[in-house]
């Protein structure tokens, strides 16, 4: 009997392992928005990292945040720093990694706390009239296993695809306030 319950409990520990290697590890997010701006005008305020201040929902969930850059804002290289006790903020940088002027921005993510990560995310401007610019943002995340195990009890594309809506919604309001 005492053999039966320990291989039971054995299969109970296993199993989320063995179910974990066949999850998903990678997700991906695109949202997109219309901002009455030319793109030259609205290109030029999101190479800007420090302008996320003012959009991101990220960053203005802790607005005791520490802050620290490295480097020329707006350039390939440049590296935002944050440390938050929030747990939804954490401790990681966004550095800049390639610029596309007038077209896109591509940027790396490395998370350090709750969790460690590094990932992709872009924004690009697309001119639909002289006034008018479609801005996509974009993210491309990953869960290691096991951790990966998570994507069945979270919904981390509609998660992360509601704040990065919002924030291009705030961008959207800076941008055609000016």
């Amino acid at each position: 009997m005492l053999k039966k319950i320990l291989i039971v409990i054995l299969v109970l520990i296993a199993l989320p392992f063995i179910i974990a290697l066949f999850v998903q590890k990678e997700y991906s997010v695109i949202t997109n928005i219309t901002i009455d701006k030319p793109t030259a005008e609205v290109f030029n305020y999101v190479k800007y990292l420090k302008n996320q201040e003012n959009f991101s929902v990220w960053a203005q969930m802790d607005p005791n945040m520490t802050k620290r850059y490295l480097g020329t804002d707006g350039t390939v290289g440049f590296v935002s720093r944050w440390e938050s006790d929030n747990e939804e903020v954490g401790v990681g940088e966004q550095e800049i990694m390639r610029i596309d002027e007038g077209k896109r921005i591509d940027f790396e993510l490395r998370f350090y706390s709750p969790f460690e990560s590094t990932d992709l995310a872009f924004m690009t401007t697309e001119s639909i009239s002289t006034d008018q610019t479609l801005v996509k943002w974009g993210f491309d995340g990953h869960l290691d296993y096991p951790m990966n195990l998570l994507f069945l009890f979270m919904d981390f594309e509609t998660m992360i695809g509601n704040d990065l809506n919002q924030g291009l919604v705030q961008l959207k309001q800076v941008l055609e306030a000016e």
